[in-house]
């Protein structure tokens, strides 16, 4: 039995402040144990690239109360939207009857660690943006804003409590800022009277327009506003609707695009503040772009019972790309329920709803939660909260803002896309990630699920991205999204008070198709290091938005606000836009053929050649200290080594599998090229020996390890023979960081003394797990190198003598000059590398001629130059 928390508040409407209630858990899940009885273990169909949990939930078929063809209560067809006069902040009201809900003291009950969280920043570069600029400020004195916007081929469209404003696409202002309900003067009625907030944009890449919403929150009756453009210009005429939800006031709407209408959600409370339960409404998308007055739409509503089916929202999916989902193809919804939360859910899990709308007989249309998809274990609450909102930390107060993982619902967007060999919806939902350096870490849980119309929908991967864990930033308030090649962004809002200090600031990540599942693989962009601390609310978000570029369908633009200066509730919007495939990238990695070595003109006249054999490592005795990641240690040779024309008396060791003679390329050398590798990140690779130049782990207590003499991963170091003819033997035994339960053992040998300057490889059992290729040679100066292989797949056991006989007489060389210390100082970046201005500037075109075709993951794509990261726990 879970131990329930104590009850909070009795919820009211009110203007800024909030209240909240709580209801009693439910007690779940009595088994019974009998003895003498054969377990019988079902297993439980493989359908994503992920360990599924361990069982479906067996919750019933959930049918919403059909509400009929809904009201339109008014239209008319505005004048161009660039005639009308802007509406003054000072005409601005706000009454936010709204977020209303329960907020736990704590989790309720046991809680489970997370199974796929990452506790790192992806290891692969991501490009800086293409833009960043400032939207509107703090118009209206409120407080959240609940950022977001939309992006079509000439124009970024971005709307805010309680102002929307009009951009081309290099951040230069055509409209705006003015109050939303600038929209709907000359209207009439509460969508004229009232800007009431909670707005959302889509742009609607099918036909080339625009819609923009907001409620309405006075009563008696309430309203949803909708203003659909008469063409793609966003400053032109409007369509404009008031779509009556009677007396029920709907909160939070959220809104999607499908090719058969335009779908909305809201959470519904009744003239008595009670919650009545989750609305659901199409309004059928063909009559509203040809300006019907009277357009069909059909209503819903899923009352909460129980509680958890419906949570505290349902997003409605909205379509991506040009490809549109099969013929006849219902409209999706999701919600999100945890068995750590308030309304007594079973399990952990994704509540999977069917909307179809029929147009011929509206009445035959449905809303059905079909089935709910169990995930792996998550937990929405974060206990820095408190049962409040004071939640996440900001450098310079001890306000602190809002997290809403608490609120048992995915966070805008429900992204959909059509691929043809299959159907994706990505979306994602704030939540505690477990312990960091400074205490519990907020993290930003995510999934991916596919063939959401088939018989039984999957989660096709999910992850927990918290590198917090590991540099104590707390991530959150994500927006999630994908591009036509199959690549994965999500942008969030980033904070946290001391050890590092970070203001509340707009960062972003991503990962390729093909990348281990679950993992944001590449690094971190920042759209904005924040500079400032919101003091006077705690309020942050609702909600923000990610939108793919539909010209080029790769670039993603961002939504979400910031604080440029320490104040009350100084926020400002920040939108940006950054594409995977800008960037510098290193040379192209062909694969390699083993034993073929590539002779090039090398110092000296020396050319290295080598020939294979079946030697054995030789166990080192002596551990050089070096347990970390991406790390490099000097250590001196016990006599004199001759590589090319060089001589050494020491060289730098590194996790990755390299012997760097002359600069130590760590940390950050764990991304391997093909020979001969461009300068790294610290230096060029000149005099460098690569026995298995890959991305490895040396640290004490991995679960690989365990396969190793006393349990412990290290390099460890031996000398065979006797003056003047030692033999040096330098041993790694590692894990991978992408996948630690794998390991690598191999060693290279340098001979004392040897005419040929010899040196040899010995692979041992060398198990498949990097994600970066494994590259085998030597380099020297002036692009001379000789290469063994370069490959995504490991070499089997053997060895490999290398030898460059002739040549000049090798010169003295003094020790390495590049000499660091067995733990190298890493640093989690909280000031990512670009920089922008908070002001538009000339900047290259985000909508380039050339779409970039996906690459094929069987060698690695190019990538960019890697972004720092934090050394792993």
């Amino acid at each position: 039995m879970k131990k329930k928390s104590a009850p909070q508040s009795t919820p009211a409407r009110r203007s800024l402040g909030e209240g909240g209630f709580f209801k009693l858990r439910v007690l779940v899940a009595v088994f019974l144990c009998f003895a003498a009885i054969t377990l019988v273990l079902f297993a439980f169909g493989k359908a994503s690239a992920q360990p599924r949990p361990p069982a479906p939930n067996q919750q019933p078929l959930v049918r919403a109360q059909y509400r009929g063809v809904m009201p339109v209560v008014k239209f008319d067809i505005s004048p161009p939207l660039r005639t009308i006069k802007p509406l003054l902040p000072k005409g601005c009201t706000l009454r936010e009857n709204e977020e209303e809900g329960p907020i736990p003291l704590g989790p309720v009950g046991r809680v489970v660690r997370d199974p796929v969280v990452q506790r790192v920043l992806g290891k692969i570069g991501i490009p800086a943006p293409l833009i960043s600029f400032d939207g509107n400020s703090n118009l209206c004195g409120c407080s959240p804003p609940d950022p977001n916007g939309a992006v079509g081929p000439n124009n970024v469209v971005t709307m805010a409590n309680l102002h929307f404003q009009i951009f081309d696409k290099s951040g230069n202002s055509l409209f705006g800022p003015t109050a939303n309900n600038t929209l709907w003067s000359g209207f009439g009625g509460p969508c004229e009277v009232e800007n009431a907030g909670d707005p959302v944009v889509l742009y609607d890449q099918l036909a080339d327009r625009w819609l923009l919403s907001q409620f309405t929150g006075n009563g008696p009756t309430f309203f949803e506003c909708v203003a659909v453009s008469q063409t793609s210009d966003p400053t032109g005429s409007y369509f404009r609707y008031a779509i009556s939800t009677g007396a029920n006031f709907p909160d939070y709407p959220k809104a999607g695009m499908w090719p058969d209408a335009y779908y909305f959600s809201t959470r519904e409370f009744l003239p008595n503040g009670n919650f009545a339960g989750v609305g659901a409404y199409a309004l059928d998308r063909a009559q509203a772009l040809a300006g019907n007055p009277n357009p069909t739409i059909v209503g819903f509503l899923a009352p909460p019972t129980p509680a958890y089916v419906v949570g505290d929202g349902l997003l409605p999916s909205t379509l991506d790309g040009q490809t549109s989902p099969p013929a006849g193809s219902p409209n999706f919804f999701v919600g999100s329920q945890d068995d750590n939360g308030p309304y007594g859910a079973p399990s952990d899990g994704l509540t999977f709803w069917k909307f179809h709308y029929d147009p011929g007989t509206p009445g035959n249309s449905t809303f059905t939660m079909t089935t709910t998809l169990p995930t792996q274990p998550f937990n929405s609450i974060l206990g820095l909260c408190g049962g409040s909102r004071n939640c996440i930390p900001q450098p310079s107060t001890a306000n602190r803002i809002d997290h809403l993982g608490y609120r048992q619902r995915p966070l805008f967007r429900l992204a959909y896309r059509n691929f043809g060999d299959h159907e994706s919806l990505v979306t994602n939902q704030s939540v505690s990630a477990g312990t960091g350096p400074n205490g519990e870490v907020s993290g930003i849980r995510w999934w991916e699920l596919r063939d959401p119309n088939g018989a039984t929908p999957v989660i096709f991967q999910e992850g927990t991205y918290a590198p917090g864990i590991t540099d104590g930033i707390h991530r959150w308030m994500g927006s999630i999204s994908m591009n036509s090649l199959g690549d994965i962004a999500l942008a969030f809002s980033a904070s946290n008070s001391t050890s590092p200090s970070l203001f509340p600031s707009v960062f972003y990540t991503a990962r390729h198709p093909g990348d281990p599942p679950g993992e944001m693989t590449l690094g971190e962009g920042s759209i904005i290091n924040g500079t400032g601390s919101q003091t006077g609310s705690q309020r942050w978000g609702d909600y923000t938005a990610l939108v793919p570029d539909p010209t080029d369908d790769t670039t993603f633009w961002y939504i979400d606000e910031y604080v440029p200066t320490t104040s009350s509730i100084g926020w400002r919007l920040r939108i940006g836009a950054f594409n995977l495939t800008a960037g510098p990238t290193p040379s192209p990695t062909p694969t390699g053929t083993p034993g073929t070595p590539t002779p090039t003109p090398t110092p000296g006249g020396c050319q290295y050649t080598f020939t294979t054999g079946a030697d054995a490592i030789v166990p080192g005795d002596t551990d050089i200290g070096l347990h970390t990641d991406d790390g490099s240690t000097f250590i001196a040779l016990p006599f004199s080594f001759q590589l090319y024309d060089q001589t050494y008396n020491g060289v730098n060791v590194s996790t990755n599998g390299r012997l760097d003679f002359v600069v130590a390329n760590e940390p950050m050398g764990f991304l391997s090229v093909c020979l001969p590798a461009p300068p790294g990140p610290v230096g060029p690779f000149d005099f460098t020996v690569f026995p298995l130049w890959s991305d490895y782990r040396t640290d004490i207590g991995l679960s690989g390890c365990s396969n190793f003499p006393g349990g412990t991963c290290g390099i460890f170091t031996s000398v065979s023979g006797t003056a003047p003819n030692r033999i040096f033997n330098i041993e790694w035994r590692t894990v991978y960081f992408n996948d630690n339960t794998m390991t690598a053992n191999f060693e290279a040998r340098l001979y004392e003394n040897d005419p040929n300057k010899r040196f040899d490889f010995i692979f041992g059992t060398v198990q498949p797990g990097s994600d970066q290729l494994y590259v085998s040679g030597v380099q020297g100066a002036a692009g001379a190198f000789t290469q063994d292989f370069c490959d995504a797949n490991p070499p089997g056991p053997g060895s490999r003598t290398y030898t460059c006989p002739g040549g000049a007489t090798p010169t003295p060389t003094p020790s390495p000059t590049a000499t660091v210390t067995a733990t190298p100082t890493v640093t989690p970046s909280v000031t990512p590398s670009a920089t922008p201005t908070s002001t538009p500037t000339a900047t290259p075109s985000v909508t380039p001629s050339v779409t970039p075709t996906a690459t094929p993951r069987a060698t690695p794509r190019p990538r960019p130059t890697p972004h720092p990261r934090p050394t792993p726990p």
